[in-house]
């Protein structure tokens, strides 16, 4: 398992919450250790983390999350408490993230990135969509909610919602709940009686899958391909 890296914070209420790693440094680009770069095709999640802990950050480790507090957080948040209890963390789990960060999860970014950016390329269902912003401003990339974190939320020209959730290789069919979980939120939050439908998008889409998505007609597969090519370029042309 490919463990996901993320920042703790205390909101004014009191409460820990849980953003990305990447994007809560592109946030607060003043937290960014020296000589890194958060954005797509720059550092990994390990580097940033190691130029944290430099800092002074404290780092736990799940089984599921690698986790990195603010230095004098643990004033205010008991930290073994938050954490609750663990297993004994494996090495594989670390072992895979350090083989699949730097090609699989910036891919993600970049398809992610990419089909925010071209929404309007994209029909479901035969209907174009463009980016949800909601009433502070922030757009439908890695949307917050109470649930997790929506890849991307889109809206149609009528208002419905579509809850984006991307898989770098072939989604599971598990993917169906995870998608749902989402979408439930969605349609008991901010939807307001509209419609909301669910968008996976894999390298590959499982049999499995297909045959989950019969009975949930609302939710989309889609397939990516990337293209690839290398031209040699050493040629000098001459008028």
């Amino acid at each position: 398992m490919v463990r996901k890296h993320f920042v703790v914070t205390l909101g004014e209420d009191g409460r820990a919450r849980e953003h990305r790693l990447k994007s809560w440094l592109r946030a607060h680009p003043e937290e960014i250790p020296p000589g890194l770069d958060p954005h797509n095709n720059g550092s990994t999640s390990h580097m940033l983390r190691n130029g944290l802990r430099k800092m002074g950050w404290i780092m736990e480790e799940t089984a599921t999350k690698v986790l990195l507090f603010r230095p004098g957080v643990e004033e205010s948040l008991d930290i073994e408490e938050y954490l609750g209890p663990q297993d004994d963390v494996g090495s594989d789990a670390e072992n895979s993230e350090d083989e699949e960060e730097g090609l699989g999860f910036q891919l993600e970014e970049q398809l992610r990135d990419f089909l925010a950016n071209n929404l309007d390329r994209v029909a479901v269902d035969g209907r174009r969509l463009r980016l949800f912003q909601d009433e502070t401003g922030r757009s439908g990339i890695e949307y917050p909610t109470a649930v997790g974190w929506i890849d991307i939320l889109a809206v149609d020209t009528d208002g419905a919602y579509y809850v984006f959730e991307l898989k770098r290789a072939q989604s599971p069919d598990s993917a169906i709940g995870q998608v749902a979980r989402y979408m439930g939120w969605v349609k008991q939050t901010i939807a307001g009686g509209r419609p909301v439908n669910g968008v996976i998008v894999a390298k590959t889409i499982s049999e499995k899958l297909r045959f989950a998505r019969t009975v949930v007609p609302n939710i989309f597969l889609f397939e990516y391909q990337v293209s690839f090519t290398v031209n040699q370029a050493h040629d000098i042309a001459f008028e």
